[in-house]
């Protein structure tokens, strides 16, 4: 497992376990000294488990962004009951840093497989991540989005992309 990706892992098993949020690592990985976006994904037997994330940086830096947002998923994600001490063995974990978001034309300039998007229309936002399981098209993309949002079809919206690398 990568070290992000474990290091989401260490902040929930704490968490659920004692109640502590961990600190960020004395020694940390380049990576987690930047400053990006984050967001953990958590899934049991292949299935989302929780989902929680920053499109923009909110901590002083990754290793941080990491350990909060692994926390909120696993025991704020509103699909999803919070997390239980039975389930931490059956967990996977991914995390997915974000580059800055860059405003693009319209729907032509997105790419499923390759950015995530996020929807804007006033003051409410929705974001999918790229390269998910049967997101096959930009439209299909936007609308996920939308609807996460709360915008509708018919709406004038704003549309950004960014990339991800993801770590497991």
């Amino acid at each position: 497992m990568h070290p992000l990706a474990n290091l989401a892992k260490d902040a929930v098993e704490e968490y659920i376990l004692n109640g502590n949020m961990i600190k960020p690592p004395a020694e940390p990985i380049a990576e987690m000294t930047e400053t990006a976006g984050v967001f953990v994904s958590i899934k049991k037997k292949g299935q989302l488990r929780g989902c929680i994330g920053t499109f923009q940086p909110a901590k002083e830096n990754v290793s941080s962004e990491i350990i909060y947002n692994a926390v909120s998923a696993a025991t704020e994600d509103p699909r999803f009951p919070p997390v239980d001490a039975s389930e931490l063995d059956s967990l996977e974990y991914s995390v997915d840093v974000l580059t800055r978001p860059e405003k693009v034309a319209g729907k032509k300039d997105l790419n499923p497989a390759k950015y995530g998007v996020i929807v804007k229309s006033g003051d409410r936002r929705g974001l999918l991540l790229p390269d998910l399981e049967g997101v096959d098209t930009a439209d299909e993309q936007v609308s996920i989005a939308s609807m996460k949002a709360g915008i509708y079809v018919g709406e004038a919206v704003e549309l950004f992309r960014f990339e991800v690398k993801r770590y497991k």
